[in-house]
């Protein structure tokens, strides 16, 4: 078992694999706005996809007040691309409270937006390339303190939403939405079948495969605020399976966060008390059967840790965030790898310069090779200012580029080969960066005859 800190990084735009021996995992970029301020919270909500990383600052005040912005950066050299301003944004909408990408949108919340009464909330979609506004979603019966936004997700052409305060099955029972990513059109309303009041269902939610999920982390099933998730069919709205830990206990607020791919759902249980009070879990369930395959803790897990505030699968890899764990310095927070075929630790993500209740951990997500983590109350542009990390898992070598990793063989060869002929920052091997010539095929075959440590 190993505990990862930062080294220095080689950045290969490679599908994420396990930390392994010969491999390590490396800070390679610590993001900030150009315009970062105090109290902007930079880094409370973030997602990645094609190369593109956004960042929610729900405390932002260019529209007022806590009225809210995001921001787009490059994955791979952290240049800042954009910042997202919604046409309309007043003074404690909170936009950038949760954000998602993907297909060449962003999708960003305004949970305290007021267009269908006092906190009704809205999501805004843009155009990940260019960051012009291309629509506003706002449900069709919409109502004042509804939190329609709270949180966001997007993948086939459909954008999911969350509104956990809404009363359709009861004060604050929560409900969720489903949109039409081109079109803006609402295309089905989501609700359990056994809603009820005080659930806050949709107050985490995630879409992949023709599959929603969605946490209600104040159901009652396992004892009072217990929690519990559903999934939906995104095509008809039907619910499809309600997810219960086999252990489930009152407060351990099952379903905090919510994640789907690869025919898995990981699901964040902040409030689990495992390694004490309070210190968290995360569940992984099969998505055809609903079958728990799976509980994740981390190998130095304890009191107060809060283990699940976020959650993000993919490539076989679950990340988990702890938002106030202490580890060389008190409540900094940090983040989690697990191998999802068997539940076992890989690392320990922890930033170079963490600080006290930085909350590093608060938001995480991955793609392609990049692990991206919040840090809300980090202090570099001013207290409680905000930044984001990107971590990468290196191969054994910049030669290899082609699982199984550890190894070269021919395999590796042939994706330098298509990653060359792709200009792909994979085969970019030597300077000058961005120039794709006889120079990087030298460095391949030097690296690749070195061989792997």
């Amino acid at each position: 078992m190993y505990k990862f800190m930062t080294i220095a990084a080689v950045v290969l735009s490679v599908p994420l694999a396990a930390p392994a021996p010969g491999q390590f995992l490396s800070q390679d970029l610590k993001l900030f706005p150009d315009d970062g301020a105090g109290d902007d919270q930079f880094g409370n909500s973030i997602a990645i996809a094609d190369g593109v990383v956004a960042v929610g600052a729900h405390r932002d005040d260019d529209n007022g007040s806590d009225s809210g912005s995001a921001y787009l950066f490059d994955a791979s050299t952290g240049a800042q691309l954009a910042k997202l301003l919604p046409d309309d944004g007043a003074a404690d909408d909170q936009f950038g409270i949760f954000i998602a990408i993907g297909g060449g949108v962003v999708a960003v919340g305004a949970r305290f937006d007021d267009d269908n009464g006092s906190d009704s909330g809205s999501v805004y979609l843009f155009n990940a390339s260019t960051g012009a506004q291309i629509a506003k979603l706002l449900p069709d019966d919409g109502a004042a303190d509804d939190g329609f936004g709270v949180s966001v997700a997007i993948a086939g052409g459909l954008v999911a939403v969350g509104a956990s305060g809404d009363d359709a099955n009861g004060l604050i029972s929560g409900s969720a939405y489903l949109f039409n990513a081109s079109t803006g059109a609402q295309t089905a309303k989501l609700l359990p079948d056994d809603g009820a009041a005080g659930e806050l269902f949709g107050s985490s939610i995630a879409i992949a495969d023709g599959i929603v999920a969605v946490g209600a982390f104040r159901d009652d099933d396992n004892g009072p605020n217990s929690g519990s998730a559903y999934l939906f069919d995104a095509s008809t709205g039907v619910q499809i399976a309600k997810l219960l830990p086999d252990d489930g206990a009152a407060g351990e607020l099952f379903g905090t966060s919510i994640a789907i791919a690869g025919g898995l759902v990981a699901v964040g249980a902040s409030g689990d008390d495992t390694n004490g009070p309070s210190s968290g879990s995360a569940y992984l369930f099969n998505v055809s059967t609903g079958a728990q395959i799976a509980k994740l803790l981390p190998d130095d897990g304890a009191a107060n840790d809060f283990f699940g505030t976020s959650i993000a699968i993919a490539d076989g890899i679950v990340a988990v965030g702890a938002l106030l764990h202490s580890d060389s310095v008190p409540l900094s927070g940090s983040a989690y790898l697990f191998d999802t075929s068997t539940g076992a630790q890989l690392a320990e993500i922890l930033p170079d310069d963490g600080a006290a209740v930085d909350a590093f951990g608060q938001s995480i997500t991955m793609s392609a090779g990049v692990v991206a983590v919040g840090a809300p109350f980090d202090d570099d542009n001013g207290s409680a200012s905000g930044s984001a990390y990107l971590f990468i898992t290196n191969p054994c070598s910049p030669a290899d580029l082609a699982e199984p990793f550890g190894s070269l063989n021919f395999s590796d060869v042939a994706a330098f080969l298509i990653a060359f002929d792709a200009m792909d920052p994979a085969a970019d091997l030597s300077p000058p960066v961005g120039a794709f010539d006889i120079s990087d095929v030298v460095a391949f075959l030097a690296a690749f005859d070195a061989g792997c440590p």
